[in-house]
């Protein structure tokens, strides 16, 4: 149906892991949704983007202009943003605290009947982690304000693509032998993802749940030896053998997690940190507030690898996060004065039609690899990772949609054309920028030309050198990548892989 200008709600962070799949819920709800995110694209390329009661906002809640605009017209709002990510080290709670203080001015100024905000489980003592500390501060800001605050406090969210299952699914499945600090033993009070959205959703219109604060947890208190148990038995895993020892800081303890997971270390750490904290909950009105099935660990589990073999993640923990697209990416038609942006291209004529060759740009990387040279693709995201990059994270989301803010391994998809074009740019640690692109054109009677670019922006002299030093490795490496597309496709090579003309050499200048 379609919903009055006065049952419009904000949700900011929607392009995040929770906001992505509670917009569409809201939506089945009947209410109109206004979507807010820094970068409109990450939402416009969802399924729910087509909605007719869907709008998308760009929104910095450290902009309050941006954020009073966002929260004009809307009668409720979610408050499920924070600043927590990589390279944030600790500055994320003053960001967050300045953001909640815009919050409180713009929903009063916009007369919001109500603003729900979900953050993290935890007594309020000495010993509570920085991070966990920041959400609590949030919480108290916001409910400094004269609008009504219902304040969620969640502990471990259980879901396929969440940074907390994903950190247990890599600790327990690349570890046979698990030497784990004291933590192991701390007590938590998991939920599921499902039940987590079943509260945000129920508590919006509901008259008991304003101005109040709830503790949200799954019916199961557990250790987290015991939760890394449960998911080796349904991964059907070989027991793993857990050995606490007391010497692992938090500090070393998120190194060892950015190392042998895809979290980096600007999340990896404040996580560490929170996990010395029991984060169970001392009350459970909610559950006849807004009564919903509690699904077990054991049952969360369960659905969340069920999805991640089915490729059925909607959202993934990469999802949030700003992407800083350099600008010498787009410069094709203007000409810049400064240095050289360094190029290798090669390509390839098929005879196939785009969309078959489509099929296999679009699910490159994570299971299927990179069809060429994979070790050498491992071995570098190994020497990232030591170099506290983020590292080949052998994954993505799902292995055969691609769209706008994915992350294929070390790459962050900032383009995606179906049947046309895939832009890459790199996240891994290079003295310099970096941008991967394959271009799909149609050429003659069922035929195409795929072409691949590198693109590379030095950051002067040791930038020059590393480029200059991967000229022969990129030769050989490309011209492979695009022999095994090719076979891959089923498609006959007509002609190449050769190089051609580089796009930008004239006039791309920064």
């Amino acid at each position: 149906m379609k919903a009055d200008q006065k049952d419009t709600i904000l949700v900011l962070g929607a392009s995040g892991y929770v906001g992505g799949r509670l917009v569409p819920i809201l939506l089945d709800k009947g209410y109109k949704v206004r979507a807010g995110a820094r970068n409109t694209k990450k939402l416009l390329c969802r399924n729910f983007s087509s909605h007719p009661n869907f709008e998308a906002v760009s929104v910095d809640v450290l902009d309050k202009d941006s954020l009073n605009k966002a929260c004009t017209g809307c009668k409720a709002a979610y408050y499920l943003v924070h600043s927590m990510g990589p390279g944030s080290k600790n500055d994320f709670a003053s960001k967050d605290r300045i953001a909640a203080e815009n919050m409180v001015k713009s929903a009063e100024k916009a007369g919001l009947n109500q603003i729900i905000y979900l953050g993290g489980l935890g007594d309020e003592s000495p010993d509570l982690s920085h991070h966990l500390k920041s959400r609590l501060e949030v919480g108290k800001i916001l409910k400094k304000g004269s609008v009504p605050v219902t304040f969620l406090k969640a502990a471990m969210i259980l879901g396929a693509g969440s940074a907390s299952f994903e950190v247990m699914r890599y600790l327990v499945e690349r570890l046979p032998i698990m030497i784990t600090p004291k933590w192991v033993h701390t007590q938590s009070q998991p939920i599921a993802i499902s039940n987590v959205l079943g509260y945000l959703s129920g508590c919006l219109d509901n008259p008991k749940a304003l101005n109040q604060t709830f503790e949200i947890g799954g019916p199961d208190v557990l250790t987290y030896g015991q939760l890394f148990k449960i998911y080796t038995q349904e991964a059907g895993l070989p027991t793993r053998l857990i050995l606490p020892v007391p010497f692992l800081t938090p500090r070393l303890s998120s190194y060892w997690i950015h190392l042998v997971t895809p979290i980096p270390s600007g999340i990896a750490r404040p996580l560490a940190e929170g996990l010395r904290n029991t984060v169970v909950c001392r009350e459970n009105r909610i559950q006849k507030i807004v009564p919903q099935k509690l699904l077990s660990c054991r049952e969360a589990i369960h659905r969340a690898l069920d999805r991640v073999d089915k490729e059925q993640v909607d959202t993934c923990w990469t999802d949030a996060g700003e992407i800083n697209i350099p600008e010498w990416v787009t410069c094709s038609d203007t000409s810049y004065a400064g240095g050289d942006i360094y190029e290798i291209s090669f390509q390839v004529k098929l005879r196939a039609k785009p969309e078959k060759v489509w099929k296999e740009i679009e699910s490159i990387g994570g299971k299927k690899g990179w069809y060429y040279a994979d070790f050498l693709w491992r071995i570098r995201g190994l020497a990232d990772k030591i170099m506290g990059g983020s590292g080949y994270r052998a994954g993505r989301r799902v292995q055969n949609e691609i769209r706008y803010g994915d992350t294929i391994d070390f790459w962050r998809v900032i383009r995606a054309e179906k049947n046309h074009q895939l832009r890459l740019l790199a996240e891994m640690k290079v003295p310099g920028q970096a941008i991967l692109e394959f271009n799909v054109l149609p050429w003659e009677k069922d035929s195409t030309v795929l072409i691949q670019r590198a693109r590379f922006y030095p950051k002067g002299l040791v930038g020059i050198a590393y480029w200059k030093s991967l000229t022969l490795a990129h030769n050989w490496l490309f011209k492979g990548m695009l022999r095994k597309i090719a076979l891959n496709s089923g498609a006959k090579i007509i002609s190449g892989p050769e190089k051609v003309e580089e796009e930008h050499a004239k006039s791309c200048k920064l």
